[in-house]
């Protein structure tokens, strides 16, 4: 049944969200692959760990960086044409991937797909502004964030399946081949979306975003998206590493490890949403802070444990995380004054992707292991180091609260956007 106030989306509206979804679907799943490929990939190419976090913070680090420099630009083009080019790089360099038989060559092919794939998120963010009403939007970003639990429901288990079969470059293959499909999608169905190109005038776009990384506030977002990257990011490169080696999950067993973990996330996120609409965004941050910090430290210092178990503490664990990322990114999205928020949210990106780079190749470092087969050692330090970074993230996250309250009393009660004004932070 139809809520008032409730627009409903066209045919065309619900044909656009499809495309943008699995758009995002397939980024997110070439990206969250790595890790449980995590181990196969260190036999198959006798990498080191530290060699391991380089090849996943290779992809964070260019998809920063691609996003940070092309923020600037992103208005002046037709954002279909726009959307297909770095589509279709992102697809050529995840088939690189495929083609990889050294380190060196995997790195360079995940750089490659970062420096594609990294801009495509803000991209498709830019599009559901320009096709989507704001009454809209929220049920639009709804049907788009899907994609990260879609992915470990969908994504990994069925791409850990065609691994353990074909080896580890099948899912690489896969996903290039369901993105090739929506790219002909995208080519077919998507219409041209260049109305904004009307309103351009000549104002420098690096002058734009240097004024809205010099904003003080804006800074305490950044820093505070920065701080929450690193504290996700680090555990899960070596995330089935450590589950095959330290904790005797199976290859067969790893596939329903990831499915039970996407499962809960699909559950979990709409009602921590709801939830954060009715109750204080930053205390449910600060309390799955604290759940997050507790699960991280027992399950890092587990050795041989049972299959039930292990699923039970990743689910727990994904409770932690998902109740951090839905309320923490409310907060933050109230921070930027409209004209800004493409940049802010542009730089903001690339501040998660460079901080989950960064986590990845400190964690490498961390983390050793003797030989391919044997355990991995100081998994436990990378848990107290996450510890460390979560207790910080509090504390900015605090301060972003307090700028969301300033928000909150300067705004008018007529103001464009209600939601923000009189939502309960």
């Amino acid at each position: 049944m139809k809520t008032e106030g409730t627009i409903p989306f066209s045919g065309y509206q619900k044909i656009v969200i499809f495309i943008l979804a699995m758009t995002q679907f397939t980024v997110i799943l070439d990206f969250m692959v790595m890790s449980p490929l995590g181990d196969m990939l260190i036999k198959s190419l006798s990498m080191k760990p530290s060699s391991f976090g380089i090849a996943v913070s290779a992809y964070a680090f260019s998809a920063g960086i691609s996003g940070l420099l092309t923020a600037g630009f992103a208005d002046r083009f037709d954002r279909k044409k726009l959307l297909l080019f770095f589509y279709s790089g992102f697809i050529v360099g995840t088939f690189l991937c495929s083609l990889a038989n050294s380190f060196e060559l995997l790195v360079a092919a995940r750089i490659i797909t970062g420096l594609f794939g990294g801009v495509i998120s803000s991209i498709s963010m830019a599009i559901i502004t320009d096709l989507f009403g704001l009454q809209q939007r929220g049920r639009v970003m709804g049907f788009i964030q899907m994609g990260f639990g879609a992915s470990q429901v969908l994504g990994i288990p069925i791409g850990l399946y065609i691994a353990n079969k074909w080896g580890w470059e099948s899912p690489f293959v896969m996903v290039a081949a369901v993105a090739i499909i929506i790219a002909i999608l995208i080519v077919v169905v998507l219409k041209p979306i260049n109305k904004h190109l009307g309103l351009q005038h000549d104002r420098s776009a690096f002058k734009h975003l240097w004024h809205t990384v010099s904003k003080k506030n804006y800074r305490v977002g950044f820093a505070a998206t920065a701080a929450l990257s690193i504290g996700g990011f680090m555990m899960m490169p070596f995330g089935s590493v450590f589950a095959v080696n330290n904790l005797h999950v199976t290859a067969g067993e790893l596939p329903v490890l990831f499915m039970v973990s996407g499962v809960s996330s699909l559950i979990i996120m709409p009602l921590i949403g709801k939830l954060s609409d009715t109750v204080s965004k930053f205390r449910i941050f600060s309390i799955a802070s604290i759940w997050t910090i507790l699960i991280c430290v027992a399950y890092t210092n587990l050795s041989a444990t049972p299959f039930w178990i292990v699923i039970g503490l990743n689910v727990l664990m994904m409770i932690g995380i998902m109740s951090r990322m839905v309320p923490s990114s409310a907060l933050t999205s109230a921070i930027p004054d409209m004209e800004d928020r493409g940049a802010f949210m542009s730089i903001n990106s690339s501040m998660q992707q460079i901080a989950g780079g960064v986590a990845a190749a400190v964690s490498g470092m961390i983390v050793v292991q003797q030989t391919k087969f044997s355990p991995i050692e100081h998994y436990d330090i990378v848990g107290y180091v996450v510890v460390v970074v979560t207790l910080i993230s509090i504390f900015l996250m605090y301060r972003v609260n307090q700028l969301a309250k300033k928000k909150t009393v300067t705004a008018s009660p007529k103001a464009e956007e209600p939601d923000l004004v009189m939502s309960e932070f």
